[in-house]
């Protein structure tokens, strides 16, 4: 093999090839590497155009984007995978370098593309507080995805939610930064594998507090302090770098304290880089870069706001190359930007595309491609995943239902709804289209519970926008001659879409069932028959006034393409739910912030209301009971450096085979600064037979108690802790207390972020 061609072996390490491709590049072809090509902009007429290729990727090209995912045609798996290929091997065989292009495509719930499994959205996978499945999820979105070609995920969304009125709530894994750790880890780690050349770049975002703006609106300013930024904001990041290893990351939109995050060198180079030690690639977020001089106002011009973002850290422009491309050209030309720092991110660049083998490997085979897209088992994980995302908030006894019930008023404008089960960021969803998987709705997944003889009297009832709530003797006449009255409400998820409620720009100022929904409740609460709520929404709403005249309330969230089974597999006790709250609910929105682990001052009560939450952080009920006891925890005085063994007994002691979730909260009640009133710091998903018995452990290290001080430094202070074990944040089974002894200890940059946890 010739010397210019080096980089081409891959038997050498990918520090050597980078650096003999980088030798051999021009400025043009380096400055490709760095932009994006939608492949809309690759059409013709609709049609895969050539020419268009020959213009666009003559210099080859970093990334292209969303090709399953495109807005303009519908493109079924087989032929984006032949797409692939054709692009692939333009590159390799029509530009001077042969270097192949990163695809890639969004991933919250499931590859968003023709005929790719549907799973629950974020807030609902979140809800199983089941890390184990959500990395087989994420698994199988790896498999879907590869088959056809792609190689980096826009996801997980590791936002910590801390204000629910915000239209993205359902995107986040919840409103406490360990859960939003441990399950956006698990995400990376099913979504990359166990190595890049068969695996898919994960994109953690959006860095960082995205989930904390101003009056929940999107994109609008984040206040928060140095201190809470690091110990709440940055912490899912820090797990997502330095545990799951994850290869790229996604700047926010925002701005902290003036700064915009895409021009944030503290955030993207001092502490991801420095700091942490981050070696993978940034990439924008969609027009993120020219929002510099467009949104926040800190550039005159591209050119500008390109220096301000690839100075701070930001390596590839997407969705289009517009800041990248010519105005770095002409800065570098013109002595304002040195290529040595345009190499840097080139380098990074090429990193991830040996790492991802496809130097090696740019195409895919179009004839396995079916084999692998929603078949039997894939929906089936989908059916698992929704079981486990669905949360009882409340049951006076009237479920599960029989299945030979003599009738049911099923009733709300998600009964029979296919589409209101989809989160934002599903092919439907986001983009409008048809969905081409089947997907069951709740009226389809009763019908299969019941005997012959149950009457099901379907209705609509009203729509979810609209002040009209018309057919009241209708709905009367049904609800009072059945048994029981289930109602399917909640919000339809979309972006920037005026039909829907909820998802990406869909921001509310309140959090009351939309429309007329209340009112049809009205009417079926006069009817004198129990009322089972069935909400299906993608942010916690407020139940003021509803929940305590419901006899049953089931939070489904947005359950994907199995939904409407999941839910009825629930209602009839084929599954007993498990599901525990990522997220608070409020009585009502003027108790935003109601997150459980607010400090003591944030407690005080209003006139008529007190500050706590209608179903706190980590709350679902079961149809069996758990009964927890024998709390030992080892040694009772502990060192500032070292392990601490927390273990009990849970029991079933109901009649029902049930999972729980396990939850350790921590309290430091007295510390040189305010702290949280609890803190998670473990959780166990157990399956239990009736009767049966298992000892749980946990073993915590000292660095999880460790807080900044006022001088910025993570310490553990010395001094009496408080241990609770729950079936939530407010449900404390058992408490007990340990002290640290000895002095102040400043914890290092690599210290243990998560506990270990086993049973027997």
């Amino acid at each position: 093999m010739v010397k210019e061609h080096l980089y081409l072996d891959s038997t050498i390490h990918w520090d050597g090839r980078i650096h003999d491709l980088l030798k051999q590049m021009t400025l043009e072809e380096k400055i490709a590497q760095l932009g994006s090509v939608q492949f809309s902009s690759l059409l013709e007429n609709g049609r895969f155009s050539f020419e268009k290729v020959k213009i666009l990727l003559k210099n080859g090209i970093g990334q292209i984007t969303r090709i399953a995912g495109t807005r303009d045609i519908e493109i079924k798996p087989e032929e984006v995978a032949e797409i692939v290929n054709n692009i692939q091997n333009f590159l390799l065989k029509e530009t001077r370098l042969k270097i192949p292009a990163i695809i890639h495509e969004e991933c919250l719930s499931g590859l968003m593309g023709y005929n790719a499994t549907i799973f629950p959205q974020a807030i609902g996978l979140a809800s199983s507080w089941n890390p184990e499945l959500i990395e087989e999820v994420s698994a199988i979105i790896r498999t879907q995805m590869r088959a056809i070609g792609v190689h980096q995920g826009l996801s997980p969304v590791l936002d910590v939610e801390r204000d629910p009125r915000w239209g993205r709530t359902e995107e986040t894994f919840g409103e406490d930064p360990y859960l939003v750790a441990n399950l956006g880890t698990a995400y990376i780690r099913g979504l990359q594998g166990n190595s890049l050349k068969t695996g898919i770049i994960a994109t953690p975002k959006h860095f960082v507090a995205h989930g904390f703006s101003e009056g929940g609106r999107n994109c609008a300013p984040v206040h928060v302090a140095p201190r809470e930024l690091r110990e709440v904001f940055l912490f899912p990041f820090e797990a997502a770098i330095k545990i799951a290893k994850a290869e790229s990351l996604m700047n926010a939109y925002h701005e902290i304290d003036g700064v915009p995050c895409a021009s944030s060198y503290e955030l993207l180079t001092q502490i991801l880089r420095k700091e942490w030690g981050f070696k993978g690639y940034v990439v924008s977020d969609y027009n993120a870069i020219e929002m510099l001089y467009t949104f926040h106002k800190t550039a005159v011009d591209e050119m500008e706001a390109a220096l301000q973002a690839l100075e701070a850290g930001i390596d590839i422009e997407l969705p289009n190359t517009k800041c990248y491309g010519q105005p770095i050209l002409q800065a570098v030309k013109k002595g304002i930007l040195s290529e040595f720092l345009l190499n840097q991110s080139v380098a990074r660049i090429l990193r991830g595309k040996f790492l991802l083998g496809i130097f090696e490997n740019p195409f895919v085979d179009k004839d396995k491609v079916s084999e692998v897209f929603d078949n039997s088992e894939q929906r089936a994980m989908s059916l698992k995943a929704a079981r486990e995302s669905i949360v009882l908030l409340k049951n006076n006894g009237v479920l599960p239902l029989s299945s030979d019930i003599d009738s049911i008023c099923l009733i709300g404008p998600t009964s029979d709804s296919r589409r209101n089960l989809l989160g934002d960021y599903t092919y439907a969803a986001h983009l409008n289209k048809t969905q081409s998987v089947k997907v069951i709705s709740p009226l389809e997944g009763i019908k299969s519970k019941v005997s012959k003889s149950t009457v099901i009297y379907q209705n609509i009832g009203c729509d979810l926008i609209g002040d009209t709530l018309e057919g009241q003797d209708k709905v009367m006449e049904i609800a009072s001659k059945s048994s029981i009255i289930i109602a399917i409400l909640g919000e339809r998820s979309g972006v920037f879409s005026e039909d829907s409620t909820t998802g990406e720009g869909r921001d509310r100022t309140s959090l009351a069932l939309t429309g007329v929904q209340k009112d049809l409740l009205e009417v079926l609460f006069r009817s004198g028959k129990p009322v089972v709520l069935v909400l299906v929404n993608g942010r916690p709403l407020s139940l003021e006034g509803i929940a305590e005249r419901c006899s049953a309330i089931v939070e489904a969230w947005l359950p994907g393409e199995e939904g409407g089974n999941a839910i009825a597999d629930v209602l009839f006790g084929d599954y007993n739910p498990s599901g525990k709250l990522p997220i608070s609910f409020p009585y009502e929105v003027g108790q935003i912030p109601v997150y459980y682990s607010r400090k003591p001052s944030s407690f005080r009560t209003y006139l008529t209301r007190d500050a706590r939450a209608l179903f706190p952080f980590g709350h679902g009920l079961s149809y069996t009971n758990f009964e927890y006891s024998s709390l030992n925890i080892m040694p009772s005085d502990i060192a500032p450096a070292g392990t601490l063994e927390v273990s009990f007994k849970i029991k079933n002691i109901g009649e029902r085979i049930g999972e729980e979730v396990v939850q350790l909260y921590l309290q430091d009640p007295v510390a040189s600064l305010s702290r949280p009133i609890k803190e998670l710091k473990g959780f166990k998903k157990i399956k239990l037979e009736p009767g049966e018995e298992r000892t749980v452990i946990f073993k915590l290290s000292t660095d999880q108690l460790a807080f900044y001080d006022r001088y910025m430094r993570l310490i553990v202070e010395p001094g009496l802790f408080n241990i609770m074990i729950g079936s939530s944040s407010e449900d404390i089974r058992l408490q007990g207390t340990f002290k640290v002894i000895g002095e102040v200890r400043v914890v290092p940059v690599d210290r243990i972020l998560f506990t270990e946890v086993k049973t027997r």
